[in-house]
């Protein structure tokens, strides 16, 4: 594994390091263009973790596509070259800045639960399942939502036919990509259960085997689907033949018999995906040191936590203070913050989730008063109660979330912005393949809490029929006092998504870091557990000792979330920035570059 990016990297060092890393991989393909972490220049800008999803991106803004058009197509190309992370079987969260009525719009395009689904979803035998046994299963299979949120978003937004752009996501399917470390590694991870699935083997292990680092990985089916999709429309999921493979193999999951897996039957039918509509929705607001912080409402409860944390650290000077007392700060709101999360979030079509009160500074004052600075709070912490100031719960345990995703930046030559997070949750989702259609289905219904994480408290996260699964997917985009753009970001990472948008957030706002130094600056994350996640280089530093003489406690994680954001600069320009090091490092591209 690579060594951690120091903190405060200039630039320029971010540069160099690139070019040091880049030597090490295996040369990009002649229509691949290299991977850079930051990129500055005019016509708009993309930032993604991947070279040919940036690309694009880019190539629909060179025509004269808008932000929106350009993050469909550069989703879409992510499903190719990140089909373990993201695609048609998955869903996701899209924030959109319309530059030309100074407005923020979402759509919630989280996965659905089966219309039959109960709260024992996860139960067999009054107990709940095994983790392992409910991902790797139709059962975790929620209804897709990435094809109507790409269809949505078009059709309010848009300046292009999807047909348009998927075409860029098409030819690279059919022609290929160059496999690299962290495509074989992930593969790698996933080899055992992928091989339960003749479909899914075939396609993502060639010839029996790991995909080779530099070689060519082509998905013809894949390149197939997205033309069926462009010329019938994303009806053909919904209503058509798509949908019907895609219920054939969740609810008869296509098992290799000699496996020995059971792979529990899915309970999705056509009245599921008839059913399913993305959702136009009000974004989450706050106001944090006279810049507004906008993300998405629930079901995700991204924007009401990192907005939550926000607000608790807003009487707080943290651009004076010690990285010792910044990191203690952003820590204890972190858990602040995800004690309320767990006890009032949830789809707010089954949930009263107190949004409002959840935002408000008031209420984060009062829940700030419990941060010292030479003392540390004690996990799991009682949440609050915004309907009933002063009044605490019962402290409920943080329940599991799968740390994958990916995020993709876009900003066009009007000014219009967009941050989406997209998923089919696990690295490799259930992993089952529909045959035919090369793309992986989502396990996204495993987001639900299987069982109360504590049977004294009301859990707003059990499953229930067409129900949304709590996510912590923080797309956020940051306008300044005239509403225009200031920053745009988000990151993969499952729970540990808000504290990397809260920390990229303070670090870059706070701390005065440059975007793609944020970026790249070492990771802490606190989730309302006992000890909080660290990356090497805080893990291993004299931070963490003096951290450590407060109160807090540790555990090492190799890495935490992998952002990308873009940047509105004077003149015209934006600047594009993605991770230097994480996922084998991101891709920031712009139209035309500045000289």
């Amino acid at each position: 594994m690579r060594r951690p990016v120091a903190r405060k990297l200039s630039v320029l060092a971010v540069s160099a390091a690139v070019v040091s890393v880049g030597a090490a991989a295996p040369p990009p393909t002649a229509t691949t263009p290299p991977k850079v972490p930051v990129a500055v220049g005019y016509g708009g800008a993309v930032a993604s973790v991947d070279a040919d999803a940036s690309a694009a991106g880019i190539e629909v803004l060179r025509k004269g596509g808008n932000a929106v058009d350009a993050a469909v197509a550069t989703a879409a190309a992510l499903g190719v070259t990140e089909p373990y992370s993201s695609g048609i079987g998955g869903g996701g969260y899209f924030v959109y800045y319309d530059a030309k009525s100074r407005t923020v719009h979402t759509i919630d395009g989280r996965e659905t639960a089966p219309l039959t689904a109960g709260s024992d979803l996860f139960v067999e035998n009054g107990q709940p399942l095994a983790f392992a046994d409910a991902v790797t299963s139709g059962l975790s299979v929620g209804t897709p939502g990435t094809p109507d949120t790409w269809a949505t978003a078009l059709d309010q937004w848009g300046s292009r036919r999807l047909g348009t752009v998927l075409k860029p996501a098409e030819k690279l399917a059919r022609d290929g990509f160059t496999v690299d470390d962290t495509f074989r590694a992930q593969t790698a991870s996933n080899e055992t259960r992928f091989r339960y699935f003749p479909d899914t083997a075939k396609l993502f292990l060639p010839n029996g085997a790991l995909p080779v680092v530099g070689s060519t990985f082509k998905n013809p089916d894949l390149a197939r689907t997205y033309a069926e999709l462009g010329k019938k429309g994303v009806g053909a999921i919904y209503h058509g033949d798509l949908g019907d493979d895609i219920l054939d193999t969740v609810n008869k999951p296509p098992v290799d018999p000699a496996s020995g897996w059971k792979a529990r039957p899915g309970k999705l039918t056509e009245k599921d995906l008839a059913a399913y509509g993305a959702k136009l929705q009000k974004p989450t607001k706050t106001s944090y040191r006279g810049l507004g912080v906008y993300s998405i409402a629930p079901s995700s409860s991204g924007g009401t936590t990192v907005g939550e944390a926000l607000n608790i650290l807003e009487n707080t000077d943290l651009s004076k203070a010690s990285e010792v007392q910044y990191l203690h700060h952003y820590i204890e709101a972190s858990r602040i913050a995800f004690a309320d999360r767990g006890r009032w979030v949830g789809d707010p079509a089954f949930e009263d989730v107190p949004t409002k009160g959840l935002l408000s500074q008031r209420y984060a004052d009062e829940r700030a008063a419990l941060i010292k600075d030479d003392a540390v709070l004690t996990s799991p912490v009682a949440p609050g109660d915004p309907r009933n100031p002063g009044s605490t719960g019962t402290a409920a345990p943080t329940t599991y979330e799968g740390e994958n995703t990916t995020h993709l930046t876009v900003a066009d030559k009007w000014g219009n912005v967009v941050a989406y997070t997209l998923t089919i949750e696990q690295t490799g989702g259930s992993g089952i393949t529909v045959p035919g259609r090369g793309f992986l289905l989502n396990n996204e219904l495993t987001d639900f809490s299987f069982v109360p994480a504590n049977p004294a408290v009301h859990d707003p996260n059990l499953p229930g029929p067409g129900k949304r699964p709590r996510s912590s997917i923080s797309p956020t985009i940051v306008l300044d006092q005239h509403n225009k753009p200031v920053v745009a970001l988000g990151s993969p990472g499952g729970a540990t998504i808000i504290t990397t948008a809260l920390q990229v957030l303070t670090e870059f706002v706070d701390r005065g870091l440059p975007l793609v130094d944020a970026i790249a600056a070492p990771r802490a994350s606190q989730r309302n557990q006992t000890t909080t996640e660290l990356e090497p280089a805080l893990y291993n530093g004299e931070l963490r000792k003096q951290l450590e003489a407060l109160g807090h406690g540790f555990r090492l994680n190799a890495e935490i979330g992998a952002a990308t954001g873009v940047q509105r600069l004077p003149g015209g320009k934006w600047l594009a920035a993605a991770e230097t090091v994480r996922r084998g490092g991101g891709s920031a591209q712009v139209v035309y570059p500045a000289s």
